[in-house]
């Protein structure tokens, strides 16, 4: 029998606030344990929480850029359970009464085109850490406690693990773009969990789901999905019976485990937490919202096919980060030639952030560094070779592009006369090879090309080059 995926995502969006969602203390991460707490994290007696009006601004602008409802009138919740790193014995959140519902995200891959609708998005506090192997026990970490969270949560509209890989990235650079997260997974401010089940194919009845907990990477998803899809199917061939349960992923492995009886809502006795007044959102605070939202990577991608007439592939590289387009846009405004401009900041300067270790923001190029570099090739002032040098000078030194090509006599060479004695030179010394192109192999023209621009350092226009070439071989 063939059985077909049903997947649900949670994904948790840690915000990217100064302070918690219900007090002042930081969220910076790495401090001292319980360094960032006060009698609200602590959940004294008679401290009372006050929301974090940045979070709610946040809230919003994650709903309008994905197509919710934002809600009039929402409620906080108090979801109750018991664990050490959960300090009051329950957690802050909402319920019935969300922020944000039924939205959607469009995804691409080889499936086409395809909507994934999103249940609702709501705002709710993290809880702390427990750090095991302090003297051979447990010790509780409430640094993180109340640090602020939006969880989005998808309909059961996803089919397989790359379709999930596909939500999550779409989704990540949404949060990213807004500035609302500062994207860093290994740090848990984002990581997801992923309801998986399966149902015979044309079936309209969805099977036992299991929920994988917590996983933090894009790579571990698709891993952690396609092994449950797989156990699953397995354990149902041998008539066994899919078990509603939590379990999480084992990354060495490969593998899920069981954690424990997977909870239903009823099972945390959420009611709307007392101590929080309603929320109410004017339709002024929603317009304000979405009139200082930054241009989404949709549109910034279909902008640079159109506005820059760049490829479909230039346009996804650049948009990939908020950062990176910014910077391709200021460097192709200097350079007057967007293509160039792509294929440089795709190119080298992609690989020397790679190879150093730094992002787009800590670039040593500045964009009007490197459009000039542009213009100096464009212009025939050097080459393409030498504005690689050149590139490498301003890495590690900075200047001026014109500066360094006039300082180091980088200047191209287009006298003919002066390439034309090189030419004479090397063909004379090559009859062999002279004879084989007169003959038909016309790769031996690039052998030509390659010892004229090594006898002149590489600072022959390489267009003269090969024009006098021909005419001398013809």
């Amino acid at each position: 029998m063939n059985y077909q995926p049903v997947i649900g995502l949670e994904v948790h969006v840690q915000l990217n606030t100064n302070t918690k969602i219900f007090c002042s203390c930081s969220t910076r991460f790495g401090a001292e344990p319980n360094l960032h707490t006060c009698p609200v994290c602590l959940a004294l007696p008679g401290a009372l929480p006050v929301l974090n009006r940045q979070v709610a601004d946040y809230a919003i602008m994650a709903g309008l850029s994905t197509n919710c409802r934002i809600a009039r009138h929402s409620v906080f919740a108090r979801k109750n359970y018991f664990y050490p790193d959960l300090p009051k014995g329950y957690q802050i959140s909402q319920f019935e009464q969300p922020i944000c519902e039924k939205g959607w995200l469009d995804i691409e891959g080889e499936w086409g085109v395809k909507r994934i609708g999103i249940t609702r998005i709501h705002m709710e506090e993290d809880a702390g850490k427990l750090v095991h192997g302090m003297g051979g026990g447990s010790g509780v970490d409430l640094n993180r406690a109340g640090t602020p969270l939006l969880e989005v949560v998808s309909e059961p509209d996803l089919r397989s693990a790359d379709e999930a890989v596909a939500y999550l990235k779409q989704l990540y650079q949404i949060v990213t773009y807004l500035g609302i997260c500062d994207g860093n997974m290994e740090e848990g401010s984002f990581r997801c969990d992923a309801n998986v089940s399966v149902m015979p194919v044309g079936s309209s009845t969805f099977g036992t789901r299991a929920e994988i907990k917590n996983v933090n990477s894009f790579k571990f998803v698709k891993q952690a999905i396609e092994y449950e899809i797989g156990r699953q199917i397995d354990l149902i061939e041998d008539g066994g019976k899919v078990v509603q349960e939590t379990r999480l992923f084992d990354p060495n492995k490969g593998t899920t485990r069981s954690m424990r009886g997977k909870e239903e809502a009823h099972d945390y006795r959420y009611f709307p937490d007392p101590d929080l007044v309603p929320l109410v959102i004017s339709a002024d605070w929603v317009e304000r919202i979405e009139k200082d939202l930054p241009e989404l990577p949709d549109k910034k991608r279909q902008r640079f096919i159109t506005f820059y007439t760049l490829p479909e592939y230039d346009a996804d590289v650049l948009t990939a980060s908020r950062p990176l387009a910014a910077y391709f846009e200021e460097t192709a405004a200097f350079a007057h030639n967007p293509k160039a401009a792509a294929n440089w900041v795709m190119g080298e300067v992609t690989r020397a952030l790679n190879d150093s270790g730094l992002d787009i923001d800590h670039c040593p190029v500045t964009p009007k560094a490197l459009g000039e570099l542009i213009r100096l090739i464009d212009g025939g002032t050097i080459s393409g070779t030498i504005a690689k040098k050149v590139f490498e000078q301003l890495w590690t030194q900075g200047g001026d592009p014109a500066e360094i090509v006039k300082a180091q006599g980088l200047a191209q060479v287009s006298d003919t006369g002066a390439i034309e004695a090189v030419i004479d030179r090397i063909l004379a010394a090559a009859p062999d090879q002279v004879a084989e192109y007169r003959g038909g192999k016309e790769k031996v023209f690039g052998f030509f090309v390659g010892q004229v621009m090594k006898e002149m350092k590489g600072k022959a226009n390489p267009a003269v080059v090969n024009e006098l070439l021909k005419g001398k071989l013809a």
